[in-house]
């Protein structure tokens, strides 16, 4: 398996690292640069050891792995992760390994904190990992119920009139939220739990008055929620509860002039205990390569941006 068919996972990390490997039985010997042959033995240590913990590997995890951050986090992570701290979330079709330090840390943070906030660019796992650690949750009984929550916010374009039901109306905002699913519990088990309200969709505005015992709550795109709305929601978390509240401060949809309910709760709420704050930044993208160097280039010409008008004042 850590191989891979035909040797191809091996082939992989040659042409990314830019080394080669070769292997008989369990010996395995590295030719290439010192750093590059470093850090190509510190990644099929930290594979083989996911792979004995159950976790599978793919062309496309392993894409992922040399992918995350670039090759040089890579490296740091590979250091900076200790062992004790290596956690897999087991759900009903898969398993979950966090990728990389904030990642961890992220996820080591909701399983000990009752509210919790994932901040950062996308493409970084934080509604994935969220929706993960609800569905483990589920199948441990640590929960009974799963609440996935979005503000109703058009990005940026007039949908109009959209017909059916609630769900229905509010399913386009929360597809992310339902491939996860999918994913980690197949599609006949979510709609069947949706039918018995052990998976609840719910816009946010539907969430005055509640009151949340004994579930698992996930308030995605915080973006674009306004300081009122913010704070109805995290009126709401009861007994037995655990909150998870994901957006990007850097992709509001929110009115001109109207300020994000997430950028404000950071400086309101650092402080408190029991909530926990994970900041994601441009290096822990998990996607496409392109993905993080897109982010990076948003934030360099808004910096300049900022530059130039402060001059201009």
């Amino acid at each position: 398996m850590l191989c891979g068919q035909l040797d191809g996972h091996l082939r992989q990390i040659e042409q990314r690292l830019g080394i080669g490997i070769s292997y008989r039985g369990n010996q395995f010997l590295l030719n290439g640069p010192a750093v590059n042959v470093s850090m190509g033995e510190r990644l099929l240590v930290h594979l083989y050891a996911e792979v004995c913990q159950g976790v599978g590997l793919s062309p496309e995890s392993l894409h992922l792995h040399l992918q995350q951050a670039g090759l040089e986090h890579l490296a740091e992570t590979s250091q900076e992760v200790p062992a004790e701290a290596t956690q897999v979330i087991r759900t009903k079709r898969t398993s979950i390994k966090p990728r990389g330090k904030t990642q961890h840390g992220y996820v080591r943070a909701i399983k000990h904190n009752d509210i919790n906030f994932g901040i950062g660019p996308a493409g970084t796992g934080k509604t994935f990992l969220a929706v993960a650690c609800a569905v483990e949750a589920l199948l441990e009984e640590q929960v009974r119920r799963i609440l996935l929550v979005r503000p109703a916010v058009e990005a940026g374009e007039k949908l109009g009139f959209l017909p059916g039901d609630l769900s229905q109306k509010i399913d386009p905002y929360l597809r992310p939220l339902y491939d996860a699913l999918y994913e980690m519990l197949g599609f006949e088990t979510v709609n069947k739990y949706i039918e018995r309200n052990i998976i609840e969709v719910a816009p946010l505005a539907f969430m005055r008055g509640r009151t949340l015992n004994n579930a698992f709550i996930i308030l995605d795109e915080a973006q674009n929620t306004t300081r009122e709305q913010m704070k109805m929601f995290l009126t709401r978390i009861g007994f037995g509860s655990t909150a998870v509240i994901t957006g990007d401060a850097t992709q509001t949809d929110l009115p001109r002039g109207t300020q994000s309910g997430l950028t404000q709760v950071s400086n309101i709420l650092d402080d408190v205990k029991g909530i926990g704050f994970t900041y994601f930044g441009n290096k822990d993208v998990v996607r496409h390569p392109l993905v993080q160097r897109i982010v990076e280039a948003y934030d360099t010409a808004e910096d300049n941006t900022a530059v130039l008008d402060k001059s201009q004042r």
